[in-house]
């Protein structure tokens, strides 16, 4: 199937970021879509003002009263669009994710023959390869990649590596792909449902789509589509900082969940290796070490349970009551 014909929804989670709102609802409104559906997460910056003043027949807006965090935000946003549109594609972004001004013409003009989902290339603003977006094959269902990744390579065993990431490379299959430039079929949709709200944040994109291949579902990198992430993240010598450090359980304790998926029988020997890296990244967090310990033991301690019934303020208020030494 041509892309061309095909109609297209665009869905936006946002949370009190209207400057980064702005620019990518902005952006959208010039691009070849057919809905524009922005779920606004309880903000409280003025959001809601800015986009009652829009005028244009493809927009959609739906306020939640409680943040739901990304993962209940995409959740129900794709019901909606499920329910209300029924498009033949959704594509879904952050509030700080936007494609660039040909991403959405280069998706019509693909032939989607075979795909399921169609993941975009992600860079920073200022052209780098966003390493948070960076899509991967799982390397506990390819040999190739897990060889790579036990001889030494770390996550460069797995993940797609920059020459992938050439306008004029091939799509190819991948088994995760970020919710910055996912395009997802109503096939897909339907056969794998709707993302944990329970999440929260961080790792239900990853949890969807390893789902979805579970489900012999095919996710392809196109990097021909691309996107630009204008992310605030920071980087430390462990990798991301998370900041407010509350975001630190959600983090860990998806990744166990995410993992416990990718590595069936070989999760638990992973489990040691995993807690012993993860503790390392303490050294990141200066004054505030103690605390993520502490976090950090909370996550593990229910991602191995597989528990995910606290309640986004439980959660507040527990690292609230952990304070530095």
């Amino acid at each position: 199937m041509a892309g061309q014909d095909a109609t297209i929804a665009a869905v936006v989670v946002t949370h009190s970021r209207l400057d980064k709102l702005r620019d990518t609802v902005t952006r959208l409104l010039t691009q070849p879509l057919d809905h524009i559906l922005i779920f606004d997460n309880a903000s409280q910056d003025g959001t809601a003002a800015w986009l009652a003043g829009l005028d244009d027949p493809r927009l959609i807006v739906r306020h939640s009263p409680d943040n739901l965090g990304g993962a209940g935000g995409f959740s129900e946003a794709l019901r909606d669009v499920s329910t209300r549109l029924d498009p033949d594609w959704t594509v879904v972004m952050d509030d700080d994710g936007r494609p660039t001004p040909d991403a959405i013409g280069n998706f019509r003009a693909m032939n989607l023959t075979g795909w399921d989902a169609i993941g975009a290339a992600v860079f920073h603003p200022n052209g780098d390869v966003c390493e948070m977006n960076r899509p991967y094959r799982n390397p506990f269902w390819h040999g190739a990649e897990f060889l790579r990744t036990l001889g030494g390579k770390g996550r460069h065993g797995f993940h797609l590596q920059d020459a992938a990431y050439s306008p004029d490379a091939p799509v190819v299959d991948v088994d995760m792909s970020s919710f910055v430039g996912l395009f997802l079929s109503r096939n897909a949709i339907a056969r794998a449902g709707l993302p944990d709200p329970r999440l929260f944040i961080y790792g239900d994109d990853q949890l969807y789509t390893l789902n979805m291949r579970r489900k012999g579902l095919r996710i392809g990198f196109a990097p021909r589509i691309r996107f630009e992430h204008d992310t605030e993240a920071k980087q430390g010598a462990t990798g991301l900082i998370l900041t407010p450090i509350w975001k630190v359980y959600y983090m860990y304790r998806n990744a166990l969940i995410a993992y416990r998926v990718a590595a069936g029988v070989l999760f638990w020997p992973l489990v040691p290796l995993l807690i012993a890296k993860w503790h390392r990244k303490a050294g990141d967090y200066g004054k505030d070490s103690r605390r993520f310990r502490q976090i950090l033991n909370l996550a593990l301690r229910d991602g191995l349970a597989g528990r995910l019934d606290r309640t986004h303020q439980e959660i507040l208020a527990l690292a609230d009551q952990i304070r530095p030494l």
